[in-house]
């Protein structure tokens, strides 16, 4: 016969606890404790004890033994009752038969979902480029026009981003055309970088401002223009100083990101003026060096702009002095030197050479005329200066913002390098903002699409100046690849014109050419648009628009041919349109407008809109609308539009596609943007947006004259596209 032992209460020892065992029916087996309590079935009245289990120690459906531990169930209306919310909480939700934890950054994860692959943030905008580094994977937004970052969730790798965030560079300063003092080169744009800036997903739109560069200097002896600055978050980057004048009074190069370069003071005994200070206002680490000083005497070199890595040279006298050279960054996947100084212009020694990373080479007299170059936009370089011989200076090059975070993995193996690589609709994209190579690591068959720069506005007096042509538009499929390197080459926009002092003063863009091994393809440049002095506007992928010239005359022709055409059979020459002709002196006085990709431009005698563009290739967008960037924040993916004619004496300016700029209302109904400048009326003629290979603005007499009067055309792009499978 079986006996037992009936405890009602056990007494501790001074020092120990007190333990109640209750007639529960729970069986404990082996359980000790020391200096400490446990609330249950076992109920004491110790606390922060240790509990030592042979076997197991049940909680309800929850366990621990040897060699498992069984978590509890509830639902999900359970869990957001009464669970708690410590980090590492676990449970198995059976209403989505997942085990779920508990996490700092996200809340509720099912395990399930997470596997051993973490995520980044969940964001779109800009041009995305995907790649690994050092074992770890990246996804970078890169954006070389204003648009908006938006994060829709935080990943595992925590609410920080890494950035780069480059400002416009200055434009050149001109020399003395009777003395040949020659201009300074502008200044980089501010260069700042960093990791760990805080970020959130509420609510997780951040506007993104990419600085324009600063027009280079048109008169005699005058200063070129400060770099706009560049703007993500908290981060603000200042444009690129101004370049001195030669024989100016003041020559000193403007402070900025980095400074511009100096001329020479037009007073004996022609001292140098003083060059431009970098890092002004100043932040740490800094974002950039001064400028380079010029020489005293005739014929003499402007100083270098500075450089984000570099300070500008200082001119001799017989050379410009070279621009400081940019620094590196590897932050787009893509190691980029960014922020170089514009060259300083000279005498017959030749110009200063632009610093690496996008700044333009000062001019000189043995090439007439001796104008500066133009720095690098998306690259932020300076402008070079101008000398004399009728000459001007280069404009800086636009700024470039780039934000940055980790992955878990790749979304896929691209097949090939060059550009940046995203992922999308079963294809791999690869595209270029600027110019650099492709080569596959396997044979392929590709799809392409490359547009050519945008010619310029052309600049009006007492008239309208024409608008700018939109460069070819080219895009074809069935393009075989072998696993050679191939140059791809992106066209710049057209440079803005100053004064319409020169019967053939309007400026085509560049060329863009892809040198397939199986043929060169060319997407030629949008022509320029005529100044009220040119009997026409300038030939091109799309024509630009004519010049109010009296009589009136048509916008130069298109080597193009017609949009639509047959996609994947476009024509040798690429698609696009002549510019329209001006109304010959009345009544509005108004210029041409410049040739699109999709429509010709329209005549004078109306507003002398720009012909429509066409819209990007279903192949080259991500259908969630952000991956794209040309457009602000890539809308409807419509580009190479032509740019609108400026007003004459009376009436408004004509508009690229549905442009915002210039006089509103005045765009054709029902015509998407596609990046186009709109003409001058009372104010400067709008540039065209970079990328897009729309032409710039036509001016008027009644725009801003010495600075950027009609508008630069953009520079162009390149897309090459095949099956991620």
């Amino acid at each position: 016969m079986a006996s037992e032992i009936r405890v009602n209460t056990i007494n501790n020892r001074s020092g120990f606890g007190t333990i109640s065992i209750t007639d529960t029916g729970a069986v404990f087996s082996g359980v000790t404790t020391s200096s400490g309590g446990f609330n249950g079935n076992l109920t004491g009245n110790v606390n922060a004890g240790v509990i030592t289990a042979t076997s197991s120690i049940v909680v309800g459906d929850s366990f621990i033994n040897a060699t498992s531990i069984g978590i509890g169930t509830t639902d999900t209306t359970g869990r957001n009752a009464g669970v708690g919310t410590a980090v590492g909480t676990l449970i198995y939700n059976s209403s989505t038969n997942k085990v779920e934890i508990y996490k700092s950054t996200r809340g509720w994860q099912a395990i399930d979902d997470v596997g051993d692959t973490l995520s980044g943030l969940t964001a779109t905008g800009g041009i995305v480029s995907e790649y690994e580094d050092g074992g770890n994977t990246y996804k970078a937004h890169i954006f070389t026009s204003s648009g908006t970052f938006n994060v829709s969730s935080i990943g595992d790798y925590g609410a920080t981003v890494d950035y780069l965030v480059v400002a416009g560079g200055g434009g050149g300063g001109r020399g003395n055309t009777a003395n040949c003092y020659s201009g300074g080169g502008g200044g980089a744009g501010g260069f700042r970088t960093g990791t760990g800036l805080p970020i959130s997903a509420s609510p997780g739109v951040y506007s993104v401002t990419v600085g324009a560069g600063g027009a280079g200097a048109y008169a005699a002896a005058s200063a070129g223009n400060k770099g706009a600055q560049s703007i993500f978050s908290s981060i603000t980057s200042e444009g690129g100083g101004f370049g001195g004048p030669g024989f100016g009074n003041p020559a000193d190069g403007g402070p900025g990101g980095s400074g511009g370069g100096a001329g020479t003071l037009n007073s004996s005994p022609y001292p140098p003026g003083s060059a431009g200070t970098g890092n002004t206002p100043p932040v740490s680490p800094p974002q950039g060096n001064d400028g380079g000083l010029a020489v005293p005497g005739a014929a003499n070199g402007g100083g270098g702009g500075g450089g984000a890595g570099q300070t500008g040279s200082d001119g001799t006298s017989l050379t410009g002095g070279a621009g400081g050279n940019g620094t590196l960054s590897s932050i787009t996947g893509i190691s980029t030197t960014y922020a170089g100084g514009g060259g300083g212009a000279a005498g017959p020694g030749g110009g200063g050479a632009g610093g690496s990373g996008g700044g333009g080479t000062g001019g000189s007299p043995p090439v007439t005329p001796a104008n500066g170059y133009d720095g690098t936009s998306g690259l932020g370089g300076g402008g070079g200066g101008g000398a004399s011989d009728g000459s001007y200076a280069g404009s800086g090059g636009g700024g470039v913002v780039v934000v940055r975070y980790q992955t878990g993995s790749l979304t896929a193996t691209a097949k090939a390098t060059g550009g940046a690589i995203s992922y999308y609709g079963g294809k791999t994209i690869h595209t270029f903002t600027n110019t650099g190579s492709f080569q596959a690591t396997e044979p392929l068959t590709v799809e392409y699409l490359a547009i050519g720069g945008g010619g310029a506005g052309g600049m009006g007096a007492a008239g309208g100046g024409g608008g700018g042509g939109a460069g070819a538009f080219l895009n074809e499929t069935g393009i075989p690849i072998d696993t050679s390197s191939f140059a791809v080459t992106v066209g710049g926009g057209g440079a803005a014109v100053y004064q319409p002092d020169n019967p053939t003063d309007f400026t085509k863009g560049n060329d863009t050419v892809v040198a397939f091994p199986s043929g060169t393809k060319t997407a030629a440049a949008g022509g320029g648009g005529a100044s009220v002095w040119t009997s026409g506007g300038g030939p091109g992928g799309s024509g630009g628009g004519g010049g109010n010239a009296s009589p009136g005359s048509p916008g130069g022709a298109a080597s193009g041919d017609p949009y639509p055409g047959t996609p994947g059979t476009t024509p040798a020459n690429g698609w696009g349109y002549i510019g329209g002709s001006s109304n010959g002196g009345g009544p509005q006085y108004h210029g041409g407008g410049g040739g699109g990709a999709g429509a010709q431009g329209e005549p004078g005698g109306g507003l002398g809109h720009g012909g429509a563009g066409v819209q990007v290739p279903s192949t080259f967008r991500d259908p969630s609308g952000n991956q794209f960037a040309p457009g602000p924040g890539g809308e409807n993916f419509w580009v190479a539009g032509g740019g609108g004619a400026g007003a004459g004496y009376n009436g408004g300016p004509g508009t690229g596609p549905s442009g915002t700029g210039g006089n509103p209302g005045d765009s054709p109904s029902g015509t998407p943007y596609s990046g186009a400048g709109n003409g001058g009326r009372g104010n400067a003629a709008a540039d065209a947006q970079v990328n897009t290979g729309s032409g710039g603005g036509g001016s008027n007499d009644r725009s801003i004259s010495g600075t950027s009067a009609s508008g630069s055309g953009g520079s162009g792009i390149v897309i090459i596209a095949y099956p991620t499978a």
